[in-house]
């Protein structure tokens, strides 16, 4: 078994505050910081900016389309930079190292979630273990 190289970076954007409230709302996390204007200004911020846990789930789904929400076995997350309407967000990942671990052959890989000014808005670590076949070519098993 060998890692599957990482799909191509997905571009998300721009960004609007409606994908802002409709993660609030899947979410349950209604802070008003995140789509309320006039308490985002008297928060001292421009306007609202997203939840950075939208962030964390695209690269999420990023890294489980590419390796599979099967083979999960650790993730976490870092929040750098918030993320506001109007932003493009693209999402990419690297493969940091393999190894056998429980009897397990193992893949870690960083995911990053950048926004078009270059700086990142959220970085991610995850372990998985290495999939027989990607996500895509059991995909395409099951329609053949």
């Amino acid at each position: 078994m060998s890692v599957p190289p990482p799909p191509a970076p997905w571009v998300v954007g721009p960004v609007t505050r409606t994908d802002f409230v409709r993660y609030q709302g899947a979410s349950g996390d209604m802070n008003p910081i995140h789509h309320d204007e006039e308490f985002a200004r008297a928060a001292g911020f421009p306007t609202p900016f997203s939840v950075g846990m939208w962030q964390a789930g695209l690269l999420g789904t990023y890294a489980t389309d590419w390796l599979g929400a099967e083979n999960v076995r650790a993730f976490r997350v870092r929040f750098k930079e918030q993320v506001w309407p109007g932003d493009t967000l693209t999402c990419h990942g690297t493969v940091l190292r393999e190894y056998d671990q429980d009897g397990e052959r193992r893949v870690d890989v960083e995911l990053t979630c950048r926004r078009q000014s270059g700086g990142t808005a959220v970085t991610a670590w995850a372990t998985f273990v290495v999939p027989d076949a990607t996500p895509a070519d059991k995909e395409a098993t099951d329609v053949a």
